[in-house]
C-alpha cells in the first residue's frame, strides 16, 4: 500500500514523501496513529492543503522535545532489582520499568519511547536510548543494582557480579568448612557406632 507520511518515521521517510509500506503497517499503525494518509489523489491534495498547519505542529513538538532532551540526555537513573550473586536479576527491566522510573523522576515519557531491543536481565550499567520526537533522541544511563549502596559502588566503576566483589575479599576465608564444624567430632561418633 501506497500512504502519504504526515510526520517522518525513522526507517521510512520524511514529512511528505509518498512510500510505499505492507498493508498490516499502515491498517495496523501508520493509518490509526495519524502518522500517514492512503495515497490517493484526494489525500495529496488535502495534505498539500494542510502541510503549512503540518510542518508547524512537527516543528512545536520537535523543540518541546529538544527542551526536555537538555534536561535528560547523559542523566543517570538507579533502579534496585532483586539479583543472585553472579549478578543475574530475578525479574527483568522491561521498557515500563525504565517509563515508570523517569516518570517519578519528573520526566513525561512513554515507554514506546524507549528504545530497547530486548528487556535487561542483569545489573550494572546500561545506556538507553529515548526517542522523544522522530528527530529527537537522547541517551541516558541505568544504573540496575541490589542497593542504593552498591549502585553508587558501580557508579565509581566496580564490577558487582562476583561474591568477593558484593562480599569483600575475605568472603572466602569465612567460607572454610574447618570454620563450621570440627572433623574430629565426626569421627569419634562413628568409633561409637563400630
Amino acid at each position: 500500500m501506497e500512504v502519504i507520511l504526515l510526520e517522518r518515521v525513522s526507517r521510512l521517510g520524511q514529512m511528505g514523501d509518498t512510500v510505499k509500506v505492507k498493508d498490516g503497517f499502515a491498517r495496523n499503525f501508520l493509518l490509526p496513529q495519524g502518522k500517514a494518509l492512503r495515497a490517493n489523489e484526494a489525500n495529496k491534495k488535502k495534505f498539500e492543503g494542510q502541510r503549512a498547519q503540518l510542518e508547524a505542529r512537527n516543528l512545536e513538538r520537535k523543540s518541546e522535545a529538544t527542551q526536555v532532551a537538555e534536561k535528560l540526555d547523559g542523566k543517570s537513573f538507579i533502579a534496585v532489582r532483586s539479583a543472585g550473586e553472579t549478578g543475574q536479576l530475578y525479574g527483568s527491566v522491561s521498557t515500563r520499568d525504565i517509563a515508570e522510573l523517569l516518570t517519578a523522576e519528573g520526566f513525561s515519557v512513554n515507554r514506546n519511547q524507549i528504545l530497547l531491543n530486548q528487556p535487561i536481565k542483569t545489573i550494572g550499567l546500561t545506556n538507553v536510548a529515548i526517542a522523544l520526537h522522530p528527530e529527537v533522541e537522547v541517551t541516558v544511563t541505568l544504573n540496575i543494582a541490589r542497593t542504593a549502596d552498591e549502585a553508587e559502588r558501580q557508579a565509581k566503576g566496580e564490577t558487582l557480579t562476583t561474591a568477593e566483589a558484593i562480599y569483600g575479599e575475605d568472603i572466602n576465608d569465612n567460607a572454610r568448612p574447618e570454620n563450621f564444624f570440627d572433623p574430629n567430632a565426626e569421627l569419634e561418633g562413628e568409633e561409637d557406632n563400630a
